[in-house]
């Protein structure tokens, strides 16, 4: 049997999971906190549910930490405060402008999970995309800022500039999570190309984020 590489080492797949885990729980509190301010009944009910499933993910993260013989609280400690600028600086001021920081502004801070998950151990690894999955969110913020955005052009405008200032403050809070966290570092040199260099491998990460964000900004009708 091949030893496991070192990007695929247990303290940086706690790492990782340690990210996650603080993303899993910054989440039901969101989702909760949406809930209670959703303008409908229906909507009310599913981010409830939303957050329930929020939840159970922290859960299954948990088991895993556990598995690698960590303890999740030690664990998620380091990377508690890396959304704290972020939302102080992204404060919504309306319940659009909000579905839509849940969508894309987060959505960053997913794509950017997945991608340093990739070089871990495959249980590790299989774990963090399943966790990140589409659990149904998507579909709502979509239906919702789709419909609202076609019946008011105003709203849509207004929409697509809170986008672009989402995404680059998205960015921020990723390259400072790359400033405090060596681990974070390395997996993404692993994640990239052998021959790239440290500041070229940012550069490529931000362009694959900044991609996939103007994806999820055009399946909403709004320009990226």
């Amino acid at each position: 049997m091949s030893e496991p590489t070192a990007a695929a080492s247990p303290d940086n797949a706690l790492a990782v999971l340690g990210m996650l885990a603080y993303s899993e729980l910054a989440a039901f509190s969101r989702l909760a906190a949406d809930a209670a301010l959703a303008p409908s009944l229906d909507q009310r009910l599913e981010l409830s549910r939303m957050a329930g499933m929020a939840l159970e993910r922290l859960e299954q993260v948990s088991d895993r930490v556990g598995e690698l013989g960590g303890d999740l609280q030690p664990v998620m400690e380091p990377f508690a405060g890396v959304l704290v600028e972020f939302d102080r600086r992204t404060e919504p001021s309306t319940w659009w402008e909000r579905l839509l920081k849940a969508y894309v502004g987060y959505g960053v801070a997913d794509d950017f999970c997945r991608m340093v998950a990739d070089p871990l151990d495959p249980t590790t690894r299989d774990l963090v995309v399943q966790v990140l999955g589409d659990d149904g969110h998507a579909g709502l913020v979509v239906t919702a800022l789709s419909e609202a955005g076609a019946r008011d052009a105003t709203l849509a405008s207004r929409l697509a500039l809170w986008g672009r200032r989402l995404v680059g403050e998205s960015l921020g809070a990723v390259q400072g999570v790359l400033a405090a966290h060596p681990r974070m570092r390395d997996l993404l040199m692993q994640t990239m190309d052998d021959d790239v260099v440290p500041g070229e491998a940012q550069q490529r990460l931000f362009a694959v984020l900044t991609a996939e964000h103007s994806r999820r900004m055009e399946r909403l009708g709004l320009t990226p």
